[in-house]
């Protein structure tokens, strides 16, 4: 379902998790069917926010790296430059 989106397949695979009787993922399909128009919507259009997160990934990163070495300007300045070389 996710590399091929085709979020219409899944009520029929929350309905196999029950019939399983795993408690994880069952607990988890409960979850999943609580927003499920949400949930089937993010599986089936191809939009999505990977290229957003993998940068706020990596601006933390940065920020973990100068963890009490620096102030804001200096963090931004780097931010900057890796931006660029990317």
């Amino acid at each position: 379902m996710l590399t091929t989106l085709q979020g219409q397949h899944l009520l029929d695979w929350i309905a196999a998790v029950r019939a399983d009787d795993l408690p994880g993922l069952t607990s988890f399909a409960n979850g999943l069917e609580s927003d499920l128009n949400a949930v089937t919507a993010g599986l089936s259009v191809r939009w999505n926010s990977g290229p957003v997160e993998g940068r706020v990934n990596h601006i933390k990163m940065i920020k973990r790296q100068m963890f009490g070495r620096a102030v804001l300007p200096l963090l931004r300045k780097r931010v900057l430059l890796t931006a660029a070389q990317q």
